[in-house]
Formats: C-alpha cells, structure tokens, sequence
C-alpha cells in the first residue's frame, strides 16, 4: 500500500504528462509523442490510485481492469479511421454513465455515515471513500450533495446525448434534427424540475431524487442531440467532449481525487473551447448549437437549374496533365473509401511533374475535428502541404483544377447564395472559383446533412462517379 505522499506526487505527475500530451496533439509532427505522454499518464494515474491508502477490494478491480484493458485493445485494433468519430462519442457516454453510478454511490456512502452518527456508532471500521466521508464536517457533506447533483446531472446528459450521437454518426439513427411536440419547452420543463428535485434533495429528499434527477437528465441529454442536424454533428462531438471533461471533474469533487479534477478540466475547458472554434469557423451561435434544434432546413431551398456532368478518368487525367496548380479537398468519403494511400500516390505523381499540389482543409471536414489531418498523416502526405481553410481560401480563382473527394457540406456554395440553406452563412471552401472542379462522388445523393448542393450543377463542375478509391486508382494510370 503506497502512501498519500507518493499518490499525490503521481498525481502531479500525471497532470504534467496530460498537460503535455494535449499540448502536443496540436502539431502533427509531435502527436505520436504526445499520444505516449498520455499513455504514460494514464499507466502512472490508474497504478498509483489503485494502490494508494484505504483502498481494496482487489478481488474486483483488478480482474474488471484487466478486462476493460482487453476490451479497449480489441476496440482500438478493430476500429477503422471511418469509425473513430462515433468511437468517441461512445466512450464519452461512458464517462458521462460513470458520473452517474459514481455520484449515486458518494451518496449511498455519505447517508451510511450520517446513520452512523446518528446511532452514535464507530466509524473507525469504515474504508476508502466512506472512511474519507466519516471526516467531512457538516457544511462540508453539503458540498459534496452539490458535487452529487452535478455529476449526476451532467453525466446522465453525457451519456445519452453521446449515445445518440453515436448514432446519427453511425447511420443507426436519422441525421435529420428530431424534436418531440414541445421541442424546446420541453428541455426547459425537465431542466426546471431538475433545479426543484436538486433542492428538494438539498433540503432532505429521499435517494429517489436523484434516480429521476438522473432520469430527466438523461432525457434532455436525448432530446438535446436528437434536436441537432448533421451540419452540426462534428461541434456536437466536440461539444460532448467537453461535457465528459466535466463530468470527470465532478468526480473528482466527489471523491476528492486531485488528478480528476485536473484532467477533467483540461478536457472539459479544451473540449469547450474547441466547440466554440468549430462554431465559428461554421458561423453558428455556440449557446444555439449546444441547446439543440439546429441544422435542419430554415425555408424553402433555392431552385437548382442544370445537370449533373459525368466524366470518366481519363478526362479527369488530360485535365491534370495540362494544369499547373490543384487543390484536393478531402471529405469523409475520402475516409469511408480509404482512398488516402491512393490520393498520396497522386499527389506524389503530379509533384514528380512539377505541379503544385495542395491540400485543403476545412475546419469541420469529415466527422470529427482533425480526421482529415490524421488521414492524410497516415498516408505520409507532407505537412507542408496540408493547407487550413483560411490559409488557401483565396487561392482558388488562381487555380486550375480543384479536386473534391468525398465533400459536400463543406464545399456547398449555398452558403453563400441562398439565405434558407441550413449552412447559410458558414464559411466554405471556395472551389467553384477554380478555372475546373472535379468532384469524386458515389453518386447523386446529398451529403450527410442532407442538403443539395448547387456546386454539382455548375458549369465548370464535373462529376467522377464511383468508389473514390477505385476512381483514384484508375486515375492514377493515366497520370503522365
């Protein structure tokens, strides 16, 4: 059993190797190295509390560790780039779940001791967490009651609301925004009764407060997300992130646990701050989309004249032979086709011609913050030529051939031109300013918010039908 003293500077520890882990993940030349830092972290956090003072039970920690580690070994190999955003959303809801069983416990231990001490009994016999309520004054159990309402609160909306997002990401659930009759005054109702139940426990209320605190919380946690459309998908991941951070700080309060609360701020602050980037880099008001109900149609769309042009690659080829200057843009059908190591193979091409090859991200391509970055790393594109949105914006009239893989949200002039779209003033990539703009597309469905996009229709605009690996490959042949 090791002592307070080296729990607490493991704690320290830990939060420094976070710290720097997320420091590091915003460069990608640093990122493996800072993928260990929280490994390391992580390994120093979960061996040190584990064996810290008051603590037993081994009998289950450890068999229910060595199991979660299996199981998050297999998850982790199994699990392709495609399906790491809905990856995330998942393990959010199990932070969000684990707030919750954790703050209905710090209960159950917090009346064990008051009944204790109302029957003038020992509680000497006591251990860990109950133990360490045993010597909370009574102002002191207060705060703790406010830290249980807390975690419970914003973990039962974590839990659900990633679950949901789990599955508007996977397809399980429709994109569409859904709300129940009520829409809003509904959240608001069960956020009131919410407040009432909180007091009501505050004030000596049963433990059955908290079960339907919990369980209206974990309605508004469905309601909040079934009300947010596809647009909006990537910052409610972002924004759920956060919630989890927060959620992890709460337990920490609860179980005075140092290190929670450090790393529980880190996510939770970054996860915020994150959210609110992504917001408006899309133009959004960040309080809208964390309240739900954004992201559907706003009025009637405007009419698209024209067709829809097909073209074969080897016309996609004789383009690029005679241009001196692309643009990829990469979007998640790049990632669901896995056409990364293919789309590398062409730049390396056209490059090795003397063209100028680049790369253009925009803040919310694919389906979670920076999955288009991470593609691209894998398939050892240079860095240098991966380009944000406002860096290579104004570089598209100057172009000759832009090339869209698997985009639509995020390259839809509707932004732009039509004040009903539901991305009415987000900014996009420019590409229909290019001199030719190839779009490489399954097929003539929408995108995964669900709205047209104009872009298809443009005269310059032609369209490269299939899987974007297959069309990739079979340009590759033609590629002088």
């Amino acid at each position: 059993m090791l002592s307070q003293g080296f729990v607490s500077a493991a704690a320290i520890a830990a939060s420094v190797l976070f710290i720097l882990s997320l420091g590091g993940l915003s460069n990608q030349e640093k990122a493996k190295r800072a993928v260990w830092y929280g490994i390391v972290g992580m390994a120093v956090a979960v061996l040190f509390t584990a064996f810290g003072p008051g603590i037993g039970g081994y009998g289950w920690m450890l068999p229910m560790v060595l199991i979660g580690a299996v199981v998050g070994w297999v998850v982790a190999k199994r699990v392709a780039m495609t399906e790491m955003p809905q990856l995330v959303a998942a393990l959010h809801s199990f932070v969000g779940l684990a707030a919750v069983f954790v703050a209905w416990s710090a209960d159950l231990e917090r009346r064990r001791v008051l009944a204790a001490r109302a029957a003038e009994a020992s509680t000497e016999g006591f251990s860990a967490f109950a133990a360490l309520v045993a010597t909370k004054a009574p102002d002191e159990l207060t705060f703790l009651q406010l830290e249980v309402v807390f975690a419970i609160f914003i973990g039962a909306v974590t839990f659900t609301g990633s679950v949901i997002a789990y599955g508007k990401l996977a397809g399980k659930v429709e994109g569409k925004p859904r709300q129940l009759p009520g829409g809003h005054r509904l959240n608001a109702g069960a956020a009131a009764l919410s407040l009432l139940l909180a007091v009501l426990y505050l004030n000596g209320a049963g433990f059955w407060t908290l079960l339907v605190l919990a369980a209206l919380s974990f309605f508004i946690g469905y309601h909040l997300i079934m009300g947010i459309g596809g647009a909006d998908m990537p910052v409610v991941v972002s924004m759920l992130n956060s919630y989890s951070g927060w959620a992890a700080a709460a337990i920490g309060f609860t179980l005075s646990n140092d290190l929670l609360i450090v790393t529980g701020a880190l996510v939770g602050s970054s996860g915020a701050i994150l959210s609110y980037i992504m917001c408006k880099a899309m133009n959004r008001n960040f309080v809208s989309v964390i309240l739900g109900g954004f992201g559907g149609v706003s009025g009637p769309a405007a009419e698209i004249e024209g067709e829809q042009v097909a073209i074969d690659a080897a016309g996609v080829a004789a383009t690029l032979n005679n241009a001196d200057s692309v643009i990829i843009v990469p979007g998640y059908g790049m990632a669901v086709a896995q056409a990364q190591n293919a789309v590398s193979e062409l730049v390396r091409k056209l490059r090795a011609s003397g063209k100028e090859v680049r790369f253009a991200i925009h803040p919310v391509a694919g389906r979670l913050p920076g999955h288009m970055n991470v593609l691209l790393a894998e398939a050892r594109v240079p860095y240098d030529i991966v380009m944000e949105m406002e860096e290579i914006n104004d570089d598209f009239p100057r172009t000759d051939v832009a090339i869209v893989i698997g985009s639509n949200d995020i390259v839809n002039p509707a932004a732009q031109e039509d004040p009903a779209s539901p991305i009415a003033g987000m900014p996009v990539l420019e590409v229909w300013k290019s001199r030719v703009v190839f779009v490489c597309k399954r097929g003539q469905g929408t995108g995964y918010s669900g709205i047209e996009n104009p872009l298809f229709y443009k005269e310059n605009t032609r369209m490269l039908y299939g899987d974007a690996r297959e069309s990739i490959d079979s340009l590759l042949s033609h590629i002088d």
